[in-house]
């Protein structure tokens, strides 16, 4: 399955970008006064479909490099990262009880994104904040 490793990886990096943009579309709709839009049936299923096949991806990529999920600490840190992401998001989208706390999620859960896309790019656990931290 290592032949299709380039195109696993197109897949998975372009799902990543739709799902960070998507999230940030509905996040500034919920901040905006507009969360009935944000969290209309047909916005969440496309979200859903994006969210599977992204995961689908990264199962895949695991699968092609089976080692390399303990290996590298990037891996990890974007796991944990990612586990935040999702949590933050949900408050941010849903489960936050005022306008205050969806901005601030909103806020932390694109910061994780941001720090997940860095790590993804660096291949370190630090991201672009190597240079600064590391």
């Amino acid at each position: 399955m290592i032949e299709f490793y380039p195109q696993i990886k197109f897949v998975h990096v372009f799902t990543v970008l739709l799902s960070g943009g998507l999230f940030l579309v509905r996040g500034m709709l919920v901040l905006g006064g507009r969360q009935s839009w944000a969290l209309a049936a047909p916005v969440r299923y496309v979200s859903y479909t994006i969210d599977t096949t992204l995961l689908t991806a990264a199962l895949m990529l695991v699968s092609v490099l089976p080692g390399a999920i303990f290996a590298n600490g990037w891996l990890t840190a974007k796991l944990a990262l990612l586990v935040a992401y999702i949590v933050l998001g949900s408050f941010a989208l849903k489960r936050g009880r005022t306008a205050t706390v969806r901005a601030v999620t909103c806020a932390l859960a694109l910061l994780a994104f941001a720090l997940m896309y860095s790590i993804a790019r660096a291949h370190h656990p630090l991201g672009l904040l190597r240079p600064w931290l590391g």
